[in-house]
């Protein structure tokens, strides 16, 4: 289908080498009000967003998560937060006397705002031809990260994103393949694929790799992503956050 803005989410990619030119303010200001008119959960918009302009901070959080220098090189970085804090904080200001704590379902439903709130910027900046990369590592060293960014309880780092403009190199890097649809999409319910549906949906995406092998490619990316140190210090984080949660 021909479509502009469905051509502009085929192509979008992720962009980790940036030009030295400058996220002007008008395009800052852009991209944070695309973020603000995403869907929200009751209009609640939970979420609060942390600018990251101070060299030493985009230093620290480049090494705290996973050591990426990319992030600290670039022109915009916002940290998307799942604030459980400002309702409940409003509740109580409006005379609302003792509100529940805020839960588990509070924590998802808030982490679904600050996500999709951050997707509209992704859209926003790419057609501003503004790259950016997303960054799930921002959950991860949860004390340092609260010491860092200044987190009280019941607030967690659902996600970064720093932007800049693609090097050519990027312009022109191959974006990876997705899965096909049957390989995603169940109709009403939920159906594990089966061992064979399996092989065929990751040797169907792995075409446009040279020398891709199911069994080769799936164990070195799980010793190199799911059962990683990182990963597993994203999982010990994220209990650490729950905590606050399920007391």
């Amino acid at each position: 289908m021909d479509n502009e803005i469905l051509w502009a989410l085929h192509a979008r990619k992720s962009v980790r080498v940036f030009t030295d030119e400058p996220v002007t303010a008008e395009e800052r200001a852009a991209i944070l009000e695309a973020a603000f008119q995403a869907p929200t959960a009751g209009n609640q918009q939970l979420y609060t967003i942390l600018d990251i302009t101070d060299p030493a901070q985009k230093e620290r959080l480049a090494d705290l998560c996973d050591h990426q220098p990319f992030i600290a090189k670039s022109k915009l970085c916002l940290v998307f937060l799942a604030d459980c804090r400002r309702w409940p904080r409003a509740y109580r200001a409006a005379g609302v006397e003792a509100p529940r704590k805020a839960g588990p379902g509070d924590l998802l439903l808030a982490v679904a705002d600050a996500c999709i709130a951050a997707q509209n910027a992704v859209t926003a900046a790419e057609s501003l031809g503004i790259g950016s990369c997303y960054i799930g590592d921002v959950l991860e060293n949860a004390e340092a990260m609260r010491e860092t960014l200044a987190l009280p309880p019941q607030v967690v780092p659902a996600c970064m994103l720093v932007f800049g403009r693609p090097t050519e190199q990027q312009k022109t890097r191959q974006k990876p393949v997705r899965f096909r649809e049957e390989a995603v999409v169940c109709e009403n319910t939920y159906r594990d694929r089966t061992e064979e549906e399996l092989r065929e949906d990751f040797n169907l995406r792995g075409a446009g790799v040279p020398e891709f092998q199911f069994d080769r490619y799936l164990q070195a990316f799980c010793k190199r992503k799911y059962d990683s140190d990182f990963s597993r210090e994203m999982s010990r984080s994220a209990a650490v956050y729950l905590q606050d949660f399920c007391e």
